[in-house]
């Protein structure tokens, strides 16, 4: 009989674990049940000093662990007892006295964590490679009708109240246990190979490798993408560090879509740019209006007024916890489709309820500067480079005019220039005292951006006289300088680096206008 037609009872475990989270009153738990545990090295004798029965798995296959243990469980004892099918093998493993192996809970050397301390040299990096570890998982998992096999700490509780409920585990249980398990082999798999195959040794020429293995984790399907005839689906990386986005915890309102999750992504990446109370509106990936405050409410309330008219439907980012005002001022004065902030009170939960749509994420721990890699999918291929996380060149802040910049001045350009970053290409910030006036954003011309964020910002009813103005790359010509001149700007940051610097820097000059380079352009496409 298959176990796929019945419960696989559980009378033999072989627990071999580096993460041992969890893993004494799982073992307790099945010696409780009655079944026989075996065990290797550390694993065995932390159960064995708490006091859990348990066989050695030297002692079990009778040959002793040798090379400093790396050679424990590659023995025919061990992996017959994993690949014996039953029904079918029952005869040769009596023969050659192996016993089945019905459960086998491990988890792998921390390679990972082990190359990514900066003194890690590749001597030691090598000896974080698991062999014995996921040569049994893929042996368990693989023979799936006979035995069940654990790999995450999350997985031991149901396992053991499964066993417990059922005498042993269902076939569907182990499916899901058995794909988790190759999962974990794949992830482990690649993490070796990205580390081996970037080293100088292996003919790598910068960082990145020669093959790049990534490994994501399904959080959930989308309704649909961009557009309602398009699937979708959200992936998390299993490693995302915390403060991420990726690690929002929903604490009200509809399942997210594809564009709320591309937008809230880019409004918690801008929000994270600032120390001060800060809050974001995006509307269709780009910040619309920004600004910095004493008190959360009055950096929304600066914000909001920026551009109301994309405020409408949009995605909202703080860098503070949500508190009962706010979120008074942002439900009694708009439409608004996600919230975001490092946590909620329950104060300002109890108001966004009468929205009961409006998604509400907290995302604890952050925001954290981004890092890392960026990716940007290609038709069959990929794009692959650093974060932006850089603001200046290392001269930081160069004023380049006859005008000079006082330290207001600079606290104003500090701030567009940190908003500007995070606006699409060709990208013009207006702003002043900590807020946006008016954001001029993907435009193929750099003129026509810093028109459109004159416009938006006389639409909203804001002065840009005495207001300063960041470009995210240089000005090719001096006509985006005369445009600022017109309506009122007093200072400019810009990357500098035009073949015509010299000509807009006169144009800079002959308005009265300050300027100062950063040395550093921030195109974003």
């Amino acid at each position: 009989m298959t176990a796929a037609a019945s419960v696989l009872p559980v009378r033999r475990a072989l627990i071999s674990v580096s993460d041992k989270t969890g893993v004494e009153d799982l073992a307790r738990g099945l010696a409780r049940l009655g079944v026989e545990l075996l065990s290797t090295g550390g694993t065995a004798r932390l159960l064995s000093e708490a006091g859990i029965p348990v066989t050695e798995v030297g002692d079990y296959t009778g040959f002793p662990e040798i090379m400093a243990g790396r050679v424990k469980t590659l023995h025919p004892r061990i992996h017959g007892g994993l690949l014996g099918r039953r029904g079918e093998d029952e005869a040769v493993m009596a023969e050659h006295d192996i016993p089945p192996i019905d459960l086998l809970v491990v988890n792998l050397y921390p390679f990972e964590a082990a190359v990514a301390q900066p003194d890690c040299r590749l001597e030691a990096a090598i000896e974080h490679i698991d062999i014995g570890g996921p040569a049994m998982l893929r042996a368990a998992a693989k023979n799936l009708d006979g035995v069940g096999v654990a790999t995450d700490p999350d997985q031991y509780a149901d396992m053991l109240s499964a066993i417990e409920a059922h005498g042993g585990l269902e076939a569907s249980h182990r499916f899901r246990l058995a794909v988790a398990a190759f999962d974990h082999v794949a992830r482990y798999d690649a993490a070796i190979s990205n580390y081996l195959s970037a080293r100088p040794e292996a003919g790598a020429e910068s960082a990145f490798p020669g093959q790049l293995n990534r490994s994501w984790r399904k959080a959930s399907d989308l309704r649909y993408g961009e557009n309602p005839h398009q699937a979708a689906a959200f992936y998390r990386d299993p490693d995302a560090p915390a403060g991420s986005f990726a690690c929002h915890v929903s604490r009200q309102g509809k399942a997210l879509s594809y564009n709320n999750l591309a937008d809230a992504d880019a409004a918690w990446a801008c929000v994270g740019a600032f120390d001060a109370p800060a809050c974001v509106i995006v509307k269709h990936a780009n910040p619309c209006g920004v600004a910095v405050a004493d008190h959360l409410v009055s950096a929304y309330d600066a914000a909001f007024a920026t551009d109301p008219t994309s405020a409408f439907g949009g995605i909202i980012a703080f860098n503070r916890p949500l508190d009962d005002a706010t979120a008074r001022a942002i439900i009694q004065r708009q439409f608004v489709e996600v919230i975001l902030a490092p946590a909620v009170s329950d104060a300002a939960l109890a108001i966004t309820a009468a929205k009961p749509n409006v998604r509400v994420l907290e995302i604890p721990d952050g925001p954290r500067p981004i890092s890392g890699w960026r990716l940007q999918p290609l038709d069959g291929g990929l794009l692959v480079q650093d974060q932006d996380a850089d603001l200046f060149a290392d001269t930081g802040l160069r004023c380049v005019t006859q005008t000079p910049v006082d330290d207001a001045l600079q606290a104003d350009l500090d701030f567009v220039w940190r908003v500007a970053k995070h606006v699409k290409s060709n990208a013009i910030v207006y702003g002043r005292e900590g807020h946006t006036l008016g954001i001029g954003a993907g435009q193929m011309s750099r003129v026509d951006s810093a028109r459109i964020g004159a416009r938006k910002a006389e639409d909203a009813g804001l002065s840009l006289a005495g207001a300063v103005l960041a470009s995210d790359a240089f000005f090719p010509f001096r006509d985006g300088i005369d445009q600022a001149a017109a309506a009122g700007v007093r200072a400019i940051v810009q990357p500098g680096g035009s073949m015509r610097d010299e000509e807009v820097i006169g144009a800079a000059d002959a308005h009265g206008i300050a300027m100062v380079f950063t040395g550093l352009r921030h195109f974003r496409h």
